[in-house]
């Protein structure tokens, strides 16, 4: 009943057992869970399996029956359930119909390796223990989800093994009725010691992580010893009959891809489930394009050995692909996180080690529960609070077409809460329009070569200016505008700080030509870039404010007339429609230095509002396109590309802005790039103003520009 908590519907159920009847009315106005989930479901036998649990059928409605005389025996119950299910959760369901039954929730921060695609070697800033969520409150938020529909919970880290309190929180969970799995994501260091008792209080489903099969490159990867303990919790659990036990690999060119025949061995005469996953970019991990190994790929050197692999179905919401050599007694599987993404079918929810709420592996977008629960909030408070986040769920993850560009925690936060996605620049597409430009060495962004075709499409009609942002078609721009800021959200296109490497941070423009970084800007004309001065415009002077500070490659230098005014003092907008078009473009940079703390927040990706370094970029981007709505004299141009890069500056605690913006027009674009770097720099203030007020914007200045009357410019 609306309004109604699911805790008292279940206990009216099973008062009324026998004696009440829900009506039309009752189905009508959307009875939630009163026979799905709750004392009276017949729960089910808890056997030794890491696979994901056989979910009832959920009907659309629910179907008033005769109550039974009394108590239904067990056999009967289940059957009686099943028939007369309740519609799934509202608050668990997303736009797109995806209903999330499985949570993972991370029990720490810490963990006792070191493995390089996950953690920074110099190890992460964690979270001080009274912002983590306490084993009550743990239990009170998985008691929340099962009641709103949640059968699974895994449990991660961190490593969650390394918690002193792990089997009490699994017997915890495994009285929670309804729950149906209780799994665990693990490095294997402490299974042995510690599955007997985890499976007695109830742990159905293990997952080990394990890169490799030789002892010394195992140290070499998780820098730190431990193989055969690995290895020994791996032999525990087939022991104690878990079928399949869930080996997680994540393969690495370079590394261990001549591993892989190895591994699928393994599954010859043991029960396992060998899960080779595609490399993924984590903060501090050193990602590049040349070290994924993709799925295909891996597939096709299983299947050069074994020609027979035959393909296993698969649950709809199940992230990876399954395969099972003949006779063997296990089965491979792969995860295609980086090549083909599973987001249609995505059913997971994650809460953070410091109570927060992820909807998305790879988004930004968090909503703490700790706090609320801390702050007294109610459980139909906190349901809304939670079915609000879940609606707001995007179709796809974060990083649209191409994840290596989200920016992330490192791995290690991620199921704690979630920031590097180097690319190499040959991974780059050349084009005759590449630019060279930049400001210091950085880190590499590009597309995947299977990027879709239409997410590619929309993301450059997003976020680049094109034909249509023709003078007139404001309104179209004001819709892409509202696009953009949504996408925003999804970090569409991020910049990265490698923790373990360099401070400095580029962007590459997703689906653009490349820019390479040099320790100047060099601008080449021939290549297709050239540039302008907005207030070049033919009449009896030029705009010498922008420009005289430089050195201008042509001996037309600045007049010491104005041309934004007439002959009486006014202000004035000059015409330039008799002007012949040509290439243009300007390069302008703005400097925002934030403080030690704030500075160090913002690299972690602590900061409350977000992902400051990509809601600035997008904001530089829209900044440009908007710049003869906030420069009064200004002419609507026809902008081609428009480029927003940031960088770390960690000797001044800054964030180093460079804009570029090219048009074919009849009048400059450095109007545009200054507007870019100003706007950018005071998204970077307003979003790290809660932390500290000391921020100083300094350095906003034109850099370099071609085309147009007066020549080139370039500062020296």
């Amino acid at each position: 009943v609306p309004g109604r908590s699911r805790l008292s519907c279940l206990r009216r159920c099973r008062l009324r057992a026998g004696r009440a009847q829900p009506g039309p009315m009752a189905a009508a106005q959307g009875v939630r869970g009163c026979f799905l989930r709750g004392p009276l479901r017949a729960r089910p036998g808890r056997g030794c399996s890491s696979g994901a649990p056989v979910r009832q059928q959920q009907q659309q409605a629910l179907v008033a029956a005769p109550a039974p005389a009394q108590e239904l025996p067990i056999t009967r119950r289940k059957g009686f359930l099943t028939e007369h299910a309740a519609p799934f959760s509202a608050f668990l369901t997303d736009s797109f119909g995806r209903q999330h039954n499985y949570l993972r929730i991370s029990l720490t921060e810490k963990c006792n390796l070191r493995c390089q695609y996950c953690m920074p070697e110099e190890g992460v800033q964690l979270t001080p223990k009274s912002e983590l969520l306490t084993t009550q409150e743990i239990i009170t938020l998985a008691r929340l989800f099962v009641k709103e529909g949640v059968d699974k919970i895994r449990l991660t880290g961190g490593e969650p093994l390394i918690r002193p309190d792990v089997v009490d929180i699994v017997a915890q969970l495994h009285k929670l009725e309804g729950l149906q799995t209780i799994a665990v994501t693990t490095n294997g260091i402490n299974l042995a010691r510690l599955l007997p008792r985890l499976k007695e209080a109830g742990l159905d489903a293990i997952n080990i992580s394990l890169d490799t099969l030789v002892p010394a490159k195992f140290e070499f990867i998780v820098r730190r010893k431990g193989f055969h303990k690995v290895m020994e919790g791996i032999n525990k659990a087939v022991e104690l009959g878990y079928n399949p036990v869930k080996v997680n690999c994540v393969v690495m060119r370079g590394l261990n891809e001549d591993e892989l025949l190895d591994f699928v061995v393994l599954t010859k005469n043991q029960p396992l489930d060998v899960r080779f996953i595609e490399y993924m970019p984590f903060d501090g991990n050193k990602w590049n394009f040349k070290k994924m190994v993709s799925y295909k790929e891996m597939l096709d050197t299983v299947r050069q050995r074994w020609p027979d692999l035959e393909k296993l179905p698969c649950e709809a919401s199940s992230t990876a692909k399954a395969y099972k050599v003949p006779d063997f007694q296990g089965q491979i599987s792969f995860i295609t996180s980086m090549s083909e993404h599973f987001c249609g079918s995505c059913n997971r929810l994650r809460i953070t080690a410091d109570g927060n709420l992820k909807v998305c592996l790879f988004g930004n977008s968090e909503v703490s529960l700790r706090d609320q629960l801390r702050s007294g909030a109610s459980e139909d408070e906190l349901v809304h609070i939670i079915g609000a986040a879940v609606g707001r769920k995007k179709k796809q993850h974060a990083g649209m077409f191409n994840i290596s560009q989200m920016k992330n925690r490192p791995m290690i936060l991620i199921e704690a809460a979630l920031k590097s996605t180097p690319l190499l620049q040959d991974a780059v597409p050349n084009s005759p329009s590449s630019k060279q430009w930049g400001h210091r060495p950085g880190h590499w962004r590009t597309p995947r070569a299977s990027s879709s075709k239409q997410m590619g499409k929309a993301f450059k009609k997003n976020v680049f200016t094109g034909p249509r942002a023709l003078p007139g078609s404001r309104s179209e721009q004001q819709q892409l505008a509202a696009e953009i800021l949504q996408a925003q959200a999804n970090s569409i296109c991020i910049f990265q700080k490698n923790l373990s490497s360099s401070s400095e941070t580029q962007c590459l423009r997703t689906g653009s030509p490349s820019i390479q970084h040099t320790s100047q800007i060099a601008v080449d004309t021939h290549s297709g870039a050239a540039a302008g001065n907005q207030s070049e415009e033919k009449g009896p002077g030029s705009h010498s404010k922008a420009i005289g500070s430089g050195l201008c490659a042509s001996e037309q230098g600045p007049s010491g007339s104005l041309t934004h005014v007439d002959q009486e003092g006014r202000a004035a907008m000059v015409d330039v429609g008799r002007k012949p078009d040509s290439e243009r473009t300007a390069v302008a940079s703005a400097v925002v230095r934030l403080g030690e703390k704030a500075f160090g927040m913002l690299r972690q990706n602590q900061l409350k509002k977000g992902d400051v370094l990509a809601v600035a970029q997008i904001a530089g981007i829209q900044g440009a396109k908007l710049t003869s709505q906030l420069i009064p004299l200004c002419h609507n141009i026809p902008l081609s590309q428009v480029d927003v890069s940031l960088s770390l500056d960690e000797s001044r605690w800054a964030v180093v802005i460079q804009a570029l913006c090219h048009s074919q027009g009849k009048t400059g674009v450095e109007m545009e790039a200054l507007t870019a770097a100003s706007l950018a720099a005071l998204t970077v203030y307003d979003m790290c103003k809660a932390v500290t007020h000391d921020i100083v914007i300094e350095e906003v200045k034109l850099l370099s520009k071609t085309g147009g009357q007066r020549g080139d410019f370039q500062r020296g």
